[in-house]
């Protein structure tokens, strides 16, 4: 089910604190532009089915990164991209955003998302991974 703009909104206003819509449109469209250069195929436009239309629109942008960020270059690239921003502001943008996008895709498809990203980026989807999931059960 597609998330209406004004829903996917509201929770990135709620979730990064801004002031207005329109702090989190810009937050919003600032970080699935630079998130679409790293997803590809199904997993991409499955996200995108998932996002009211004019995000899923940015994501589908045949824009392919060179290398993928790690996810600090990926915070740096939207503190450049938001006129005013500093790191730590653009590190929250971030994180409002794909924590609601991990929301609206649900645990699988942002599972799949992250297998396509380098390390690090669960923090910023606020999914975080416990290693012991990854690995298998570990003695202890």
């Amino acid at each position: 089910m597609v998330m209406r703009r004004e829903v996917f909104l509201e929770l990135v206003q709620d979730r990064g604190r801004y002031d207005s819509s329109s702090e989190a449109d810009r937050a919003a469209r600032t970080v699935l532009a630079l998130l679409r250069a790293h997803l590809v195929g199904e997993v991409r436009a499955d996200l995108a089915a998932r996002l009211p239309e004019e995000f899923g629109l940015i994501l589908l942008n045949p824009l392919q990164a060179a290398e993928p960020l790690s996810p600090e270059r990926f915070v740096r690239a939207t503190a450049a991209w938001i006129e005013g921003a500093t790191e730590r502001t653009a590190a929250w943008d971030v994180s409002a955003v794909l924590s609601v996008a991990a929301d609206t895709a649900g645990a699988e498809l942002t599972r799949d998302i992250l297998l396509q990203l380098p390390p690090g980026y669960d923090l910023l989807f606020g999914h975080p991974q416990d290693s012991a999931d990854e690995d298998g059960p570990h003695d202890r």
